[in-house]
């Protein structure tokens, strides 16, 4: 009993690990006249730089927005830090 006990827990543990929420910060650009913005955005599936950067290009370009460069991916613990300095583009895109 106290195997399935623990074998529940653990499941518990790594699904909750596996859902953890992901989010990048970036710089895009708009042409005609020159406008940059920086942001914040959450991000689905593998948190890496790869993953955030394939998923914001089409995001931006819908918005009329080319996507420079993806600065970082990090988790919910580090959201609220950058909060301020993406502005109106937190959680924009």
């Amino acid at each position: 009993m106290k195997t399935l006990l623990y074998s529940i827990t653990a499941l518990v543990m790594l699904t909750g690990a596996a859902q953890a929420t992901c989010y990048a910060d970036y710089k895009a650009k708009q042409d005609n006249p020159l406008r940059l913005h920086y942001g914040v955005a959450a991000v689905q599936g593998d948190c890496s730089v790869s993953n955030a950067a394939s998923q914001l290009s089409g995001r931006l370009s819908s918005g009329g927005w080319e996507l420079l460069n993806v600065l970082s991916v990090f988790d919910d613990t580090q959201l609220d830090d950058k909060k301020d300095s993406a502005g109106d583009y937190f959680l924009r895109f």
